[in-house]
Formats: C-alpha cells, sequence, structure tokens
C-alpha cells in the first residue's frame, strides 16, 4: 500500500524537522540504559528485593520489543504523524509517572506503559528522515540519526548517575518532561502527515504470535543467567514458547493474504543482509556496553560519574565518524565503509584483550575513541544501504524490523557475555585457589604474609578477594575476545551486499525517488 509523499521540504523546514523528531528519538534512546545507574536507588525507595528490582529495565525491553513491528501497521492505518505525536505524548506522560511512582508494581506498570509508546519512535524517525530528505542526502541523514540513537546508550549511565546523585532518582524519568514537550510541538508544527488506508485489516493472530514469541525470548535472555538456563523448567518453558510462537508466525506471515508483517520484505537482498549485520552489530555494540561500567567500577573502583567520562570518548569518536561517513556517502562504496567499521571494531576489541588491573585510563579511552569511530563507520553506512533499495511505501515497516533485530541482537549479546563472564570467573577462581596450601613458598614470605596470611581467616579472606578480582579480569578479557571473534565473523557477510550503482539513474537512486 503506498502512502501519499510530499515533495522534499524547505531547507529551513527540513532542520526543524530534524530536529523536532531527534529530540524524541533521543529521548527514547536514552531511557533504554538512564534507569540503570538508578536501579539502587529505586531498589530502597521501592521497598524491593535485589531479583525484583531488575523488572524496571525488564518491563520496558519487553514491552518495547514487542510493540515495535506495529508501528508499521499503525502509521499505515491511522498516519504517520499521529502515530508520532501519539508515542511521544504517551512516552512523555508514562515517563512522569514513573517518576511518581510509589511501589514497585507501579513501577514496574508505568514502565510498561513507557516500552508501549516508546517503541515507534525510533522506526519512525528513522522513515521520516528517509523521506524529508533528498536522495543525495540521505546519508548526512542517517549519520543525524545514527548520532541520536548512539548517544542514548553512550551517555544514558553518565547523565542517570548525575541526576540521581546530584537530584535523586525520579529525576531520570522528570528529565523527559521538556524534551517531550518540544518533540510534541516541532512534530505538531513541522512534520508532514502521510496518506491512511482506513479499511488496511489487522491480523490478529500474527501480532499475537510475534508478540508471544519476542516476549518469551526477552523474558528468558534476561532471566537466564539468574535461573541457570536450561537447568530451569521455566527458562525451557519460555524457549519452547518463543520458538513455537516465532515459527508459527513466519509459516502464518508467509500464507496469510494480509500479514501482519509482510516478509516479501526480505526478498530485498540489501535489507535481508543489512538486517542479519545490524543483528551481529547490536550484540557487540550492546555487550560491550553492559560490560565496561560494571568492570570499572568494581574492579578498579571507578565511581559512577567517573565511570561515564573514561567512557565518553566512544561516543566521541560515533559522532565524528558519523560527520565524515554522512559526506562519503555516494561518494565512497558503502561496502568499503562498512570494511573499515567492522575492521576498526576488531581491533578496538583486540587492545581490551590487553586490559589489566594496573593499567591507567589511556588504554580504555583509546579503545573506546577507536571502537566508537568503528561504530559510526558501521551503523551509517549500513542503515543507508538496507534501505536504499526498498520502495519508499515499505520504509516504516522496514525500519521497525531493523530496530527489532538490533535490540533482539543486544539481548542476546549481553545474556551471552554476562553468562560467559559468570562461568569464567569461577573457572579460573577455582583454578588459581587450587595453588593455595603452605607449601606455596611465595606465600611464605613474610612481606606477602602482611597481606595474605593464609593461616589467619583476615587474611585468607583477603586473598580470596583478590583471587576473584583477578579471575574477574581474565573473565572480562576472555569476553572482550569472543566479541573480537564475533565482529571479525561478521565481515565475510559484506560480501552478500549488492554494491550500489553509481549515477543518477542507478537503481538505488530510483528507488529512493
Amino acid at each position: 500500500m503506498a502512502l501519499n509523499r510530499s515533495a522534499a521540504p524547505a531547507a529551513e523546514n527540513r532542520t526543524l524537522v530534524t530536529i523536532s523528531i531527534m529530540l524524541a528519538t533521543i529521548m527514547q534512546a536514552l531511557d533504554t540504559t538512564i534507569a540503570n545507574v538508578a536501579l539502587p536507588h529505586m531498589q530502597g525507595s521501592l521497598s524491593a528485593a535485589q531479583d525484583q528490582i531488575s523488572w524496571v529495565l525488564t518491563s520496558y525491553i519487553v514491552a518495547a520489543a514487542i510493540m515495535t513491528p506495529m508501528t508499521g501497521w499503525l502509521s499505515n492505518r491511522f498516519g504517520r504523524k499521529r502515530v508520532f505525536l501519539g508515542s511521544v505524548l504517551g512516552f512523555t506522560l508514562a515517563s512522569m509517572m514513573c517518576g511518581a511512582a510509589t511501589s514497585l508494581g507501579q513501577m514496574v506498570l508505568f514502565r510498561l506503559l513507557q516500552g508501549v509508546f516508546g517503541a515507534a519512535l525510533v522506526p519512525l524517525s528513522q522513515a521520516v528522515l528517509l523521506d524529508v530528505n533528498p536522495k543525495e542526502r540521505h546519508g548526512q541523514a542517517m549519520a543525524i540519526w545514527g548520532a541520536g540513537i548512539m548517544v542514548g546508550p553512550i551517555l544514558g549511565p553518565t547523565l542517570g548517575g548525575w541526576l540521581t546523585e546530584t537530584y535523586n532518582w525520579r529525576w531520570v524519568f522528570y528529565i523527559n518532561l521538556p524534551v517531550g514537550i518540544l518533540a510534541f510541538l516541532g512534530i505538531l508544527v513541522f512534520v508532514k502527515e502521510t496518506g491512511r488506508n482506513r479499511a488496511l485489516p489487522f491480523d490478529f493472530f500474527g501480532f499475537a504470535m510475534l508478540s508471544l514469541g519476542v516476549g518469551a525470548l526477552q523474558i528468558m535472555l534476561d532471566r537466564g543467567q539468574q535461573l541457570d538456563w536450561f537447568g530451569s523448567g521455566e527458562i525451557m518453558i519460555e524457549c519452547a514458547l518463543a520458538a513455537g510462537a516465532l515459527w508459527i508466525f513466519a509459516v502464518h506471515s508467509l500464507t496469510s493474504k494480509t500479514p501482519f508483517i509482510d516478509l516479501s520484505i526480505f526478498k530485498d537482498r540489501n535489507f535481508l543482509s543489512g538486517n542479519i549485520l545490524i543483528f551481529v552489530v547490536g550484540i557487540v555494540l550492546y555487550a560491550t556496553l553492559a560490560l565496561l561500567p560494571p568492570m570499572l567500577q568494581d574492579l578498579f573502583d571507578y565511581p559512577v560519574i567517573t565511570t561515564g567520562e573514561v567512557l565518553m570518548p566512544r561516543g566521541i569518536g560515533t559522532m565524528v565518524a558519523m560527520l565524515f561517513v554522512g559526506r562519503l556517502t555516494g561518494k565512497v562504496d558503502a561496502r568499503l565503509m562498512l570494511l573499515l567499521g567492522l575492521s576498526l571494531m576488531g581491533v578496538s576489541l583486540w587492545q581490551m584483550t590487553g586490559y589489566s588491573l594496573e593499567m591507567g585510563d589511556a588504554p580504555i579511552l583509546w579503545a573506546g575513541l577507536l571502537q566508537g569511530v568503528g561504530i559510526g563507520f558501521t551503523f551509517v553506512p549500513l542503515s543507508t544501504i538496507a534501505f536504499g533499495t526498498l520502495p519508499p511505501e515499505k520504509r516504516t515497516e522496514a525500519a521497525a524490523i531493523f530496530s527489532l533485530l538490533r535490540n533482539v541482537g543486544g539481548s542476546i549479546g549481553i545474556s551471552s557475555v554476562v553468562t560467559v563472564l559468570v562461568q569464567n570467573t569461577q573457572t579460573v577462581h577455582q583454578s588459581m585457589a587450587a595453588g593455595i596450601n603452605v607449601y606455596n613458598q611465595p606465600l611464605m614470605n613474610p612481606a606477602v604474609q602482611r597481606f595474605w596470611d593464609i593461616g589467619t581467616s583476615g587474611g585468607l579472606a583477603a586473598l580470596n578477594a583478590e583471587i576473584t578480582r583477578q579471575a574477574s579480569m581474565v573473565a572480562y578479557i576472555n569476553d572482550f575476545k569472543l566479541m573480537m571473534v564475533v565482529t571479525l565473523a561478521a565481515i565475510p557477510l559484506l560480501l552478500l551486499l549488492r554494491a550500489p550503482k553509481r549515477g543518477p539513474k542507478s537503481e538505488v537512486h530510483a528507488a529512493l525517488d
């Protein structure tokens, strides 16, 4: 179903449209991580147990994952602008309710609402930016969009820590009010409405199966480590539900006349390959971001704010790289930029395998900067080439799928590295502790016994703490090695992408007209 689109707006209106929708995008992207550092403060205020407070994060992630695929149908049925305005308004109000929550039940409910309304913001912003910019500016548009997407996970923990320490955890949510108001007014005034298909049917069965599959998968990934994965009956049930529901959804979508998601969109080779690659990029990006803050705080005793400052070069590198990529798009083969980006990410992860407990800030800063540049040279060309050969009426639905797969990849990456981290820490600790006995000559040295006298309970406890610290460092390094292998293994996937043709009558440009 084709949507009516206006001609590309004037430059000044295009700028105002971009500012308006990027405010909404950054607001949503920030909320994926900004609440993480405030969890201990929420736990005490809401009288929640350690395992219960994690639902503040899980509820948002699961709701957003389930509702993201709805974006395409909602936009086609009600109009993109209406859906955008409703999403911004609902997300802002839900944020205010989160800040005012007085119990864990209220907080989980309001975070669910945040996820429901926030799910459409990222794919809608991507689709709008592609539509309001002429074909020669698509690279720059995706650079701006990518910067907004990346700034959330990178700056979220820093901003959340500052707000929590300076004011209190409720301001982590209240900060969305002024941003939401500005975004709503900007979209209301400057964004043009698209066509509507009021007769568009809704595939309830397809939506139910996709929601059940994605929801079960997200819960399984979130609770797997806590429940010892497949040693738990709950995890086995969730895995079976996810696999069964997603299989039924795929079969139903291929056989239904009016499927919830038109899977024929994956016949476009660039879009299919782009989704595979963004899935892998999601694994590496979110897994690395999940590993670094606890490593710096637990092993290096960095305060929350200092941790954010040390990680800042990653965001700076990403945004600087995106500025260059936006200007290079159309002039340099996107596959070459993707090759450079993935290679830089791999090199940065290799540098991170050299981390040690005795190092200073410099290795963290330089590896982060290099990885940020790599992300910038990966994210923008990948977004551009994935959508470059799709018809315009498929962009909103395609953007929703693109965002969903990136987030699912992130969830799988985080669960994987946390599991490997815990297992490796235990294994290395056991191996190192095996040599602790009275026959170990270095431990009998009087200078060593001043700190680690295994003949006393205090000395033995201190030695055990140091062994745990060393074992954790080895486990983090092993995780970085795993992420490096995953990144380098993604490079051959670039061969699946079609080379974009050059010239004004290229296939890519024609598809964007």
